[in-house]
């Protein structure tokens, strides 16, 4: 049986002045086409050629030997080349673009974005693409905690935090307490492993090693103490939405950075604020 959105390899039954007709086997009804332009010079009756089927614009089979960016069961990132009535409409290297419908977006996408979708056969067996991931990424990676990795966000959810395809392969979550920045569906991010958990999902932080990241985070804050004229009007006692929207921090980072300039001798914190003692810096 012919399969759709596959590759495979099947013999010439016949043919015609615009192409040649493929089958698995002398006799069989479901012959698909390929056009007579992409028919290899001397391939004929009894001869086999392996190509990949899809649907042409009347959702008729057709072959073809060009190379689809992705088959039946697969990932890839593709290209938007247009939005419709019924969903998008992805570039994937053939004549005929493969439909993502809206039912199967994760929120807005943009023309001329790429965003990485699965592959699937719809109710009526015709190709689409669904951005829906998680079920389809796998949880066997050979990552471990401290790793640098790139990852594909592919979902946000505001009580869990944004979903990632780690190399576009694997099960990741920058959880929600992790996310001090603005992050999009289709942003790719290079982030760190933070954990690798017991069922092979991964555990990511955008931010750098601790050691690092605390760094630069005391200096950033000391700079933006010297942007309140070295006098910063709340301390690390505040709230976790005060230090996130002044510093884009969480409130533990904001009491690392600052103890860091304490030990350092740069800051001393009042009651109500923090002043900056140390102006060489």
């Amino acid at each position: 049986m012919i399969k759709i959105g596959k590759w495979q390899t099947l013999k010439v039954v016949r043919s015609k002045e615009f192409g040649i007709y493929l089958a698995e086997q002398e006799g069989d009804k479901d012959a698909v086409l390929l056009p007579r332009k992409q028919v290899p010079e001397g391939l004929k009756a009894g001869g086999q050629i392996e190509v990949f089927v899809y649907l042409d614009s009347s959702d008729r089979p057709i072959a073809t030997v060009n190379h689809p960016l992705i088959t039946l069961g697969e990932m890839a990132r593709l290209k938007v080349a247009s939005v419709s009535k019924i969903g998008a409409f992805m570039d994937w290297g053939l004549e005929k673009e493969i439909l993502l419908p809206f039912k199967e977006m994760v929120g807005k996408v943009r023309e001329g974005k790429e965003y990485l979708v699965f592959m699937y056969l719809d109710k009526s067996g015709r190709p689409c693409v669904s951005m829906r991931l998680y079920d389809h990424l796998l949880t066997d990676s050979s990552y471990q905690k401290g790793d640098q990795v790139e990852g594909y966000i592919y979902q946000i959810n505001e009580n869990f935090g944004a979903f990632v395809a780690v190399d576009d392969r694997y099960q990741g979550l920058i959880p929600k307490q992790e996310l001090h920045q603005k992050v999009s569906v289709g942003d790719v991010l290079s982030l760190r492993i933070s954990e690798v958990r017991e069922d092979g999902k991964l555990n990511l932080s955008i931010g750098k090693p601790a050691y690092q990241q605390m760094e630069e985070d005391s200096e950033m804050v000391y700079q933006a103490i010297l942007s309140y004229d070295g006098v910063l009007p709340f301390t690390d006692k505040a709230s976790p939405e005060v230090i996130e929207r002044e510093m884009g921090l969480s409130k533990n980072a904001f009491k690392r950075a600052v103890g860091r300039l304490l030990k350092e001798r740069r800051i001393e914190i009042k009651e109500h604020s923090i002043v900056i003692t140390d102006r060489t810096h």
